[in-house]
């Protein structure tokens, strides 16, 4: 099944072609090499004074790991993120003083994005998901006071969108849709 959007303007392909499945193929199994590239694609981004505020935890399907992260997951996540082959849960570093820095998050955001794309170099895809229990999370992984979790992506290929039922498989069949750039552009033209 092909997602790829209507633009105003010709993107490269990897981002046309990127976006966030919720049926994965359970039977594959992420290489080591495919999860080095992608985690080092998260390493490399760019980051406000080379601080690197992004850690990783890679749970790869059928560790104890994994189901850790699993239910960490809300409902509705738990239904079909188990079949990815990893799921990648992404802590970002608090302020010395123990506070969220929207910094930290912006600069996680951009190791996410990076991991995103050269998963989808590797004909991998990625869902990102905020459907979690954040301090269950960072309990169950015995994650330090100084990192709060942020995000959990999934990794694998996609599978059939008809192995999902529901609301998720509504989801999954859905054409995808953007804001215009007319409603996102405040100032200025193109």
């Amino acid at each position: 099944m092909s997602k790829i959007p209507e633009t105003s303007a010709p993107l490269t392909a990897l981002l046309a072609s990127r976006w966030s499945p919720r049926s994965y193929d359970q039977t594959h199994e992420i290489s080591d090499q495919e999860l080095l590239s992608i985690l080092e694609a998260g390493r490399w981004a760019a980051s406000s004074n080379n601080g690197q505020p992004w850690r990783f935890s890679v749970a790869k399907r059928g560790t104890e790991l994994h189901e850790k992260v699993v239910a960490g997951l809300i409902g509705f996540n738990q239904g079909w993120a188990p079949a990815a082959s990893v799921l990648i849960v992404v802590s970002i570093k608090k302020t010395d003083d123990g506070g969220s820095h929207k910094g930290n998050f912006y600069d996680a955001g951009l190791a996410v994005a990076q991991m995103s794309i050269q998963a989808q170099a590797l004909d991998l895809y990625t869902h990102q998901m905020g459907g979690i229990l954040y301090n269950e999370l960072h309990k169950s992984l015995g994650l330090s006071s100084d990192l709060e979790v942020g995000v959990v992506i999934s990794v694998g290929k996609k599978a059939a969108p008809e192995k999902l039922e529901g609301p998720a498989l509504e989801r999954e069949i859905a054409p995808r849709t953007r804001l215009d750039l007319s409603e996102i552009v405040l100032h200025g033209k193109p």
